[in-house]
């Protein structure tokens, strides 16, 4: 360490994630050693911007870093993992769905720093906003990871790897799948020659409900009223495009199932 708040830090990888972690690290007055990548471009690109020495091999790799932060595919972490235990230097993954156990099979220095965003290398992050979820092996990792954490956001959380797959499976039917579900209205209003940015206004009114409260408070269209009407006639719209009607069908028949419950306040 360069002292008691300032980590040196190798990142290993170079797309989204490791974009974003690594400008926010350097922000926050961290060291970035090296950036790996097997595309030399890649990671020559990102070690620019964050001061650091760009290498395409593990076999490259100082030992001057204090830890590494393996941002790379989760089938990857376990093989890149076991190239780096020889250092004996503390190793994380950013992964949500891959249990912290494939780097505790390796080494007993190991932790997680999962960062719950969503990350395109070409639109800025407010990083002080990002939700970074930690996981050590044993508390004093723990808290190395936590003090680390808190120089880069605002929203830190001890999460285990089973609160974590969970964590991220509830990401991808917050994010992902609505997504989707943007991409199906646009083809949608395309097929009759209508523009997508109509649709803009409603979904940022929907997310900014959300943060106020909890989404089934907020739950509104044909499913909620059980307007049977309409959407019949959506089903009969959608005749042509079975999977969008089967989706369609679902969740109305999931909305209208939690409406019943008593969920449903408004």
């Amino acid at each position: 360490m360069l002292n008691n708040n300032t980590m040196r830090i190798t990142i290993i990888g170079s797309g989204n994630v490791a974009t974003h972690l690594a400008a926010a690290f350097k922000n926050a007055g961290h060291y970035i050693v090296q950036v790996y990548s097997r595309d030399m471009h890649n990671a020559a690109l990102l070690a620019y911007h964050v001061g650091a020495e760009a290498i395409d091999s593990l076999e490259q790799i100082s030992n001057e870093a204090d830890m590494f932060i393996i941002a790379v595919k989760d089938d990857a972490i376990k093989a890149v993992a076991a190239a780096l235990i020889k250092h004996e230097k503390l190793i994380v993954h950013t992964s949500g769905a891959t249990d912290m156990v494939v780097l505790e099979a390796l080494t007993a220095n190991a932790g997680v720093f999962y960062p719950l965003q969503t990350f395109s290398k070409t639109k800025e992050v407010d990083f002080l906003t990002v939700p970074l979820c930690i996981e050590g092996a044993g508390e004093p990792i723990t808290k190395q990871l936590v003090e680390l954490a808190q120089t880069v956001s605002n929203n830190v959380y001890r999460v285990n790897s089973s609160q974590r797959k969970v964590l991220h499976l509830s990401a991808v039917f917050a994010c992902n799948f609505p997504n989707y579900l943007y991409g199906a209205a646009q083809q949608l209003l395309a097929e009759q020659g209508m523009d997508f940015e109509m649709l803009r206004p409603l979904i940022l009114e929907t997310a900014q409900k959300v943060q106020m409260h909890l989404p089934a408070e907020v739950q509104t269209g044909p499913a909620v009223r059980n307007d049977e009407i309409t959407m019949a006639s959506h089903l009969q719209m959608l005749a042509n495009e079975p999977d969008l009607f089967a989706i369609y069908s679902l969740l109305s028949q999931q909305i209208i199932k939690n409406n019943n419950a008593g969920t449903q306040h408004g």
